[in-house]
């Protein structure tokens, strides 16, 4: 076991081997259902595949880790408390969760599970993360992406938990845990469905030389033959505004802290996080892989 854990995504059961057989140190899943903030179709896991998934494993050495990280319906909170006693009857090696009412069950029900503090609660400061440690025993938090090193340092040097960060995948331009631009074309968000944009209201419109991609039939960004199209998220469209076209919040350029993974290493964190739930199993070989390799050098050189 390394002494800096990579945590991986397994979207499907395939992508949990794959991810297994790169080096991945823990994997992290969700169930077919709301309870996750990838709750796309084809995506996730049955209980049954779960159970299986973690036997696979567990018989490698590898963590799995299942995030029922999105907000419960009030007084329709069934699916998710069903999530929390599954996770614990299948023996899953930690629970990310963001609710807050969530996280008393779990400590109250299940005292024996370890908990992670979703990214999705927006903990970003010590105060925050110390009242989730003393209240509900969270053993360690996933920051948000936003935050610099600098920060997660200070933030580290307060703290009695675990810190984790996003280490590669999509650079989130909100604050995370507390979007719901999604919802107002499409009814739906992250926070409560486990989807932002839901691919069935996505369209691409090719115009000419121009390809646009649209958001329940609204034109979110125009991308010209040279440019990547994006996947049409209201945070990352491009928008006219003072006579200028352009991002509104940041260009969303793709997050890879593989050049600063020593300095993060100093300021105390503990875990890299992969995003990519949604990924093929060629890119989690891959990045998982790469990152194995780069977690290694580091270790090997006693940084």
């Amino acid at each position: 076991m390394s002494d800096y854990e990579l945590v991986c995504p397994a979207g499907t059961p395939a992508a949990l081997r794959v991810a297994t057989e790169a080096g991945a140190d823990a994997v992290y899943v969700g169930l077919r259902d709301e309870t996750n903030a990838r709750n796309f179709p084809g995506l996730n896991f049955s209980v049954k595949e779960l159970q299986q998934g973690i036997e696979y494993a567990h018989e490698r050495g590898t963590k799995v880790f299942l995030a029922v990280n999105t907000y419960a319906r009030a007084g329709n909170n069934k699916v998710w408390v069903e999530a929390i006693d599954n996770a614990a009857r299948l023996g899953v090696d930690a629970l990310i969760l963001a609710d807050i009412g969530l996280l008393d069950y779990a400590a109250n029900k299940h005292p024996d599970l370890r908990l992670h503090l979703s990214v999705q609660a927006s903990a970003s400061n010590p105060a925050s993360i110390n009242f989730y440690a003393r209240k509900f025993g969270v053993k360690r938090v996933v920051l948000p992406r936003v935050l610099t090193v600098s920060e997660i340092k200070a933030i580290n040097a307060q703290i009695d938990v675990e810190s984790e960060v996003f280490a590669f995948g999509g650079m989130c331009p909100m604050a995370e845990g507390r979007c719901s631009l999604s919802s107002y074309l499409t009814g739906q968000s992250p926070n409560m469905n486990g989807v932002c944009s839901p691919a069935s209201h996505v369209s691409y419109e090719q115009r000419g030389p121009i390809l646009s991609t649209k958001l329940a039939g609204l034109t979110i960004n125009n991308f010209e033959e040279h440019e990547n199209a994006g996947y049409p998220t209201l945070c990352k469209g491009r928008f006219c505004a003072n006579e200028k076209t352009g991002y509104l919040f940041e260009e969303p350029t793709s997050l890879n802290i593989a050049k600063i993974l020593p300095e993060l290493i100093a300021a105390g964190v503990t875990a890299f996080k992969i995003e990519g739930r949604q990924r093929s199993k060629a890119y989690i070989g891959q990045i998982v892989s790469s990152f194995r390799e780069a977690v290694n050098q580091i270790e090997s050189a006693g940084t």
